[in-house]
C-alpha cells in the first residue's frame, strides 16, 4: 500500500478535531487540584466535592456508547459540532453554579457532551485520512489523551494561583468557540446522516447505566461504604452481563459483543483498557503521594509530572515515523516494556528515591504509552470499512475511558487497604499500589503478543464488512 502524503488540509482538519478531544480529556482532570478550593467555597466536605470529578467521568462513560449511533443517524460533523456547543454551555453553567449540587448537575451535562467528542472526532479524522494515512495522523493527535492527565493538574494549579475557581470552566469557552468556527470551514461533512439503524433502547438502558453503576460502586469502596459499593458493583455486573446476552441476540446492538472476538479487535481492546488504567492510575497515585509523602505543593507536583508529557511527545514523533514501517506488535510490545520499566521504581517509593529517578521513570512511561495507543488504533481503523468507523471509534474510546475510570477506582481501593495495613508508612502503601500498576503491564504483554506481526491492509469491498 503506497502511502499518500499528509497535506495541509488534513492537518487543519486534525488540528480542529483535536481541540474537542483536548477540552473533553482536560476537564476529566482539571478539577483534581481544586478539590480543596471548591470545598472551602461551598462549605462542603472533600468527599462531596469529589463528585464534581466523579459525576463528569460517569457521564462520559454513559455517553460514549451512543456516539456511533448518533454519528450514523445525524452525521459525524453535525454531532461533533452539537457536542461542542453543549459542552460550552455546560462549562458556562458550571462557572456560574451557585451551589455544589448545581455544579455537579452541570458537570453531568458537560460529561455527556464531552463523551461524544473524542470518538466522533476520531471517526471523522479516520474517514478524512483514509487507511494509508491514519497511522501517521493518529500518532500525533493521539498524544492529547496522554497529555491530559499531566496538563489537567498543571492547568488547575496555574489558574487557581491567579484567578478564582470559575475560571477552571471559563477556560473552555475561547477554545470551543474557535473549534466551532474552524470546524465549519475545515472539517469535511463526510457521509450524510439518516442511514443508521433504529436506536437500541434496551441496550442503552443496560450498557450505559451498567457501566456507570459499576464505576460508581468502585468509587464508593474508596469512600468507606462497602455495603453500598458492593450492591452497586454487583448490580453493574448483572446489567453488563444482561447487555452481552442482549447484544448477541439483537440485530443492531448499541455495541456488538462479537466485535471483541474478531482479531485483532479483542487484543487491541485489552491493550487500550490496560493503557488507560496505567496512565490514569499512575496520575492518580503519584500526585497524591508527592503531596502526602514529600509534602510538595500542587505547583511543584505538577512540574514534577511534566516529564511524562515530554516523553509522550517524543514517543509520538517516533511512532509517526515508524507506524507504517514496523510491525504494530513490535511497537506495542516495546511500548509496554518501557511503561513497565518506568513503573518499576515506583514500587520502591520512599525518602531514598531521588527526584531524578521519578523524572526518568515518567519520561520512559510517557514514551512507552505513545508507542501503544496509536499503533493499536491504527490496526483497528485500517480494518474497518468507512461506514463502520463511528461505531468502531466509539468502542475504542469506551474501552480507553473504562480503563482509566475503573483502573483508577480499583487502585484507589487498593491504596485505601494498604494505607490501613501499613499505618504511618505512607510511602510503602503507595509502593504496594504501584505493584498493581506493574502487574497490568504483565497482562498487557500476554495480550499484545497476539497482535499482527505485519501491518494490516485496508479492507477491500469483499472482506470489509466481515472484518469490521
Amino acid at each position: 500500500m503506497t502511502a499518500r502524503p499528509i497535506d495541509a488540509a488534513l492537518w487543519r482538519t486534525a488540528a480542529v478535531l483535536v481541540l474537542g478531544t483536548f477540552m473533553a480529556t482536560l476537564d476529566s482532570t482539571i478539577v483534581s487540584v481544586g478539590v480543596d478550593t471548591l470545598a472551602d467555597e461551598f462549605g462542603a466536605p472533600v468527599t462531596g466535592v469529589q463528585w464534581v470529578t466523579t459525576a463528569y467521568l460517569l457521564a462520559v462513560v454513559t455517553a460514549v456508547p451512543a456516539s456511533g449511533w448518533l454519528a450514523d443517524r445525524f452525521g459525524g460533523r453535525r454531532v461533533w459540532l452539537t457536542a461542542v456547543v453543549v459542552f460550552l454551555l455546560a462549562s458556562l453553567l458550571c462557572a456560574l453554579a451557585p451551589t455544589l449540587p448545581a455544579l455537579i448537575a452541570f458537570r453531568v451535562l458537560q460529561g455527556l457532551a464531552g463523551g461524544l467528542l473524542p470518538p466522533t472526532g476520531q471517526a471523522l479524522l479516520a474517514r478524512a485520512a483514509g487507511p494509508d494515512r491514519i497511522g501517521r495522523v493518529i500518532s500525533v493527535v493521539g498524544l492529547v489523551p496522554l497529555l491530559s492527565p499531566v496538563l489537567g493538574p498543571m492547568a488547575s494549579g496555574t489558574i487557581l494561583a491567579v484567578a478564582d475557581w470559575p475560571w477552571l470552566f471559563y477556560v473552555n469557552l475561547p477554545i470551543g468557540v474557535v473549534a466551532v468556527i474552524l470546524a465549519r470551514r475545515w472539517v469535511p461533512a463526510g457521509e450524510p446522516g439518516g442511514k443508521g439503524a433504529r436506536f437500541d433502547f434496551r441496550g442503552a438502558l443496560l450498557l450505559s447505566p451498567g457501566l456507570a453503576v459499576l464505576v460508581f460502586g468502585l468509587t464508593w469502596f474508596e469512600q468507606g461504604t462497602p455495603v453500598v459499593a458492593g450492591i452497586a458493583v454487583v448490580l453493574g455486573v448483572v446489567m453488563l452481563a444482561a447487555f452481552v446476552r442482549h447484544g448477541l441476540l439483537a440485530e443492531a446492538p448499541l455495541l456488538d459483543p462479537r466485535l471483541f472476538t474478531r482479531p485483532p479487535f479483542g487484543v487491541a481492546a485489552l491493550a487500550l483498557v490496560l493503557l488507560g488504567a496505567s496512565v490514569f492510575g499512575t496520575m492518580f497515585l503519584l500526585p497524591l503521594y508527592l503531596q502526602r509523602g514529600p509534602g510538595l505543593s500542587t505547583w511543584d507536583t505538577g512540574l514534577l509530572l511534566v516529564p511524562q508529557g515530554i516523553g509522550a511527545a517524543a514517543g509520538s514523533v517516533l511512532v509517526n515515523r515508524l507506524v507504517d514501517r514496523i510491525s504494530p506488535r513490535t511497537l506495542v510490545l516495546s511500548g509496554i516494556g518501557l511503561v513497565a520499566l518506568g513503573t518499576a521504581p515506583f514500587t520502591r517509593l520512599g525518602p531514598g528515591l531521588p527526584d531524578w529517578v521519578i523524572v526518568l521513570s515518567l519520561l520512559l512511561r510517557g514514551f512507552g504509552a505513545a508507542m501503544i495507543g496509536a499503533p493499536v488504533m491504527t490496526i483497528v481503523y485500517r480494518r474497518v470499512e468507512p461506514a463502520r468507523l463511528p461505531r468502531a471509534a466509539g468502542a475504542l474510546n469506551l474501552l480507553n475511558t473504562l480503563g482509566g475510570s475503573i483502573g483508577t477506582a480499583v487502585l484507589a481501593v487498593v491504596l485505601q487497604a494498604r494505607l490501613a495495613a501499613r499505618g504511618p508508612d505512607v510511602a510503602a502503601a503507595f509502593a504496594d499500589a504501584f505493584w498493581c500498576v506493574l502487574g497490568l503491564a504483565v497482562v498487557a504483554v500476554a495480550g499484545a503478543t497476539r497482535l499482527p506481526r505485519a501491518g494490516v491492509a485496508a479492507p477491500d469491498k469483499k472482506r470489509g464488512h466481515a472484518d469490521a
